[in-house]
């Protein structure tokens, strides 16, 4: 079996692999992607993965060894504490073959320093039995890849000769801005993973949003969203590296990125800062279960004062610190359960209870910042199911979180706002171009 040239694969493919080509093509249509690149327009060569899938097409195609059936495609993923060497003898290949393959491996890789979860394709070809045979024989490596980072692979194929040969599979990395557009399906969070956001750039979107949205009262299924943010991507379009998010659009609110000296901030068309002075809501991807007000208490069976209000999420759900301040309390309090207080500046704090767990570093004094993972949802204390109650402190007086007069950003002015100006001028012909 000849070794795939990444230059002439085109030229050397069977029929049989012209349709896994085809197929590999259609897999790669599920991104809804505008790209912003100069890249000239010529069909795109295969990716490490397309390359990869064709070579375990071919091993499985291949003529079968004398003595041997058509080989099967094997995965196996490298276990917690398992050997690389390990891992190929799972997957059928005998001890000095196994052996042998680790030893070409370490020509281009560090085959003792493996991470766990690593996935490795081998194809492999049984023994075939005969009237003489004594019993079922050694089966026999035809071929194996695995990918050693975002845009590079090694194979190992036998050629006709029964020799095995190595195979370092490398693609160039360029970079470019991508428009992508989505829907809201599930959370917020969910959905612009969907469409190809890191979960970094995902969690900023979130965290930016958490400003402007009530994500209960203002998100609806089905509400378009568009991101715009810099990646990396190999010869094929394939995203490796995710940048700096510089635009994000959802339900009429906008935002730009735009940086001051060596603070990168958000702000809006108008150029007034998006970031409000506390999130209007700390917990992505939750339901409000219970207003703020009198109500017949679910445990205690009588009326009472609701001093904030409650967010249904599943237990574990991350709780984002509302505003930069500090921890004040941080344990137990009461039917709260665990609780977490924080200390904001101008007299203003936050509280949430019934958590399960605090994130690592958060206990009194610590300093968090906005949006900030600080805690976990949970139901201790007096809950019935999981769900954060969250309240607003003025001054030592609860105030209802829905509508509370929090302090608002600042609003460009000068030369700054001209060269925010300019740098919207610029996300905006992208989008256009997107239309």
């Amino acid at each position: 079996m000849r070794l795939f040239d990444l230059q002439r694969i085109s030229v050397r493919l069977t029929p049989r692999l012209l349709a896994a080509t085809a197929g590999v093509a259609v897999l790669a249509l599920g991104a809804t992607f505008a790209l912003v690149s100069r890249a000239p327009k010529a069909p795109p060569p295969l990716d490490p993965a397309a390359v990869s899938a064709l070579q375990n097409a071919a091993f499985t195609q291949a003529e079968a060894q004398p003595g041997f059936g058509r080989p099967e495609t094997v995965p196996v993923k490298l276990q917690r504490g398992e050997t690389l060497e390990g891992a190929v003898r799972r997957a059928g290949v005998g001890p000095a073959e196994a052996q042998l393959v680790v030893a070409m491996l370490g020509k281009t890789m560090d085959t003792v320093h493996v991470k766990a979860g690593l996935m490795i394709q081998a194809a492999i070809a049984q023994p075939r039995a005969t009237p003489a045979s004594a019993g079922p024989g050694e089966a026999r490596l035809i071929g194996l890849s695995l990918r050693t980072g975002p845009a590079s692979a090694i194979t190992i194929s036998r050629s006709f000769d029964g020799a095995l040969r190595l195979r370092e599979l490398d693609e160039k990395l360029r970079d470019e801005t991508a428009v992508a557009d989505g829907s809201i399906q599930g959370s917020l969070y969910e959905s612009a993973e969907h469409i190809g956001a890191t979960p970094q750039i995902t969690a900023e979107v979130v965290k930016l949003f958490a400003h402007k949205l009530d994500f209960q009262r203002d998100i609806q299924p089905g509400d378009a969203f568009r991101l715009v943010f810099d990646r990396k991507v190999t010869e094929a379009g394939r995203t490796v590296e995710a940048g700096a998010l510089q635009y994000a659009e959802l339900h009429g609110v906008k935002f730009y990125r735009f940086a001051r000296g060596s603070d990168v901030e958000y702000f809006d068309e108008f150029g007034k800062n998006i970031k409000g002075f506390l999130l209007r809501t700390p917990v992505d991807g939750a339901h409000i279960t219970s207003l703020f007000g009198m109500r017949k208490h679910p445990i205690l069976g009588y009326t009472r004062a609701h001093q904030g209000i409650d967010f249904g999420a599943g237990t574990g759900t991350p709780i984002l610190a509302a505003g930069d301040g500090v921890v004040a309390q941080a344990g137990p309090w009461g039917g709260y359960g665990n609780w977490l207080r924080i200390r904001h500046n101008a007299g203003w704090d936050t509280g949430y209870g019934h958590i399960s767990r605090f994130a690592k570093g958060i206990h009194p004094g610590v300093h968090v910042h906005q949006g900030e993972v600080v805690a976990y949802v949970g139901s201790t204390g007096l809950a019935t199911g999981p769900h954060l109650h969250y309240e607003i402190w003025q001054n030592g007086q609860r105030v209802n979180p829905i509508g509370a007069k929090v302090p608002q950003g600042t609003v460009l002015a000068g030369v700054e706002l001209s060269r925010f100006k300019d740098q919207k001028a610029h996300i905006d012909g992208l989008l256009g171009r997107r239309g």
